[in-house]
């Protein structure tokens, strides 16, 4: 399993923190909800999704 390590700034931290607890999930449940698109996207994370796939991409084409 490949591990994600992000950098977020202490305002959304907090945010996300806050929503895991209206929500009575983990914050990482509610890092991953959000990422699945089950709250509204917002442009950062579609970036970072779009990153995150390219350079998965990118690692599969190197390794073949």
């Amino acid at each position: 399993m490949t591990r994600v390590i992000l950098e977020i700034d202490t305002q959304l931290y907090r945010l996300l923190q806050s929503a895991a607890e209206t929500n009575h999930l983990s914050f990482d449940d509610e890092c991953r909800r959000r990422l699945e698109g089950a709250e509204r996207r917002s442009r950062y994370l579609q970036a970072l999704v779009a990153e995150l796939r390219a350079d998965d991409e990118q690692r599969r084409a190197d390794s073949q």
